[in-house]
């Protein structure tokens, strides 16, 4: 079952096949206001042309079965948010390859694993088959579907988590949480991981030229690459911590805790912007633990 995927963007003239997208190098880059449409729309091509070459560059500290929460290389199985796991109906919104939902699957978890990415799911499936957990009916599930509209019925799940996935990527973060509150039961529980909203102001480089203030950690207008045409290719949204929570209780969930992880011990890889430079001076993720509580007051 999927969601039907965001519509391409428009043609330049009635019956004009649209110009293709060019995910690569930026021909410009921007801070401008982008729609649900088309930070979708540029979410799924980005990922469908960058998911074989994302998995090649990080899989030696994102793994093929583990819940990374963050680049710095910290795991569920360090920081345990999620509980015990063994019989739980789980959602891995934002899944990407899905390493984190075959975590929970191996956990004792029965797990759905979402993305807007058809490419990004293909990944995961790869997986799957390269560790034979297809064959032993442990994989788990997928549906290519837009985070922000979930096709699945209300209190359908008892936890939902996204480790860098959907909530960046989301024009409507806000309503982006309301949905996923949605489908949780009662008691359920929510975590997310995204870029510490700190970092928005700093370059996103590992050296020390990215430990110096150069925009307004207040400024939520998104970053966005696009096309010679003028189209966001990539885009990412920011929101303060303050933002943060009051979508949060927005959504009716109750936020039970605010991890910023610490740079792990003896880890020296570069992951983009993240380094042990800067990771053991600044918080470079943010990890919001939620429940949705079984009674309304």
């Amino acid at each position: 079952m999927s969601a039907t995927p965001p519509p391409e963007p428009p043609a330049g003239s009635p019956g004009q096949r649209p110009t293709p997208y060019a995910v690569g190098p930026a021909a410009a880059v921007s801070r401008r206001r982008v729609d649900h449409s088309e930070s979708a729309s540029a979410s799924r091509h980005w990922w469908d042309a960058e998911a074989a070459d994302y998995y090649a560059e990080h899989h030696l500290v994102l793994g093929d079965a583990e819940l990374m929460w963050g680049p710095e290389g910290v795991y569920e199985s360090d920081l345990g948010l999620l509980g015990d796991l063994a019989g739980r109906q789980v959602l891995e919104f934002g899944a990407g390859g899905a390493q984190g939902s075959r975590w929970c699957q191996a956990h004792g978890a029965r797990t759905v694993a979402t993305d807007i990415s058809a490419a990004m799911l293909r990944q995961g499936r790869t997986l799957d088959e390269g560790s034979r957990l297809a064959s032993a009916r442990c994989a788990p599930s997928y549906v290519q579907c837009d985070a922000r509209f979930l096709p699945f019925a209300d209190a359908s799940f008892d936890v939902a988590f996204s480790a860098y996935g959907a909530v960046p990527f989301v024009a409507d973060s806000a309503g982006l949480l309301r949905e996923v509150a949605r489908v949780l039961r009662p008691g359920g529980l929510l975590a997310f991981s995204v870029t510490h909203p700190l970092r928005w102001a700093l370059p996103d480089v590992p050296g020390e030229a990215g430990l110096t203030v150069h925009h307004s950690y207040f400024d939520r207008s998104p970053y966005v690459e696009q096309d010679a045409a003028g189209r966001a290719t990539y885009v990412e949204h920011h929101r303060t911590l303050g933002d943060r929570v009051r979508e949060i209780n927005d959504a009716g969930l109750t936020l039970v805790d605010l991890v910023e992880p610490e740079w792990p011990p003896g880890a020296d890889h570069e992951w983009g912007g993240w380094s042990r430079l800067r990771g053991e001076l600044v918080p470079g993720t943010a990890i919001f633990v939620c429940v949705r509580p079984r009674t309304c007051l």
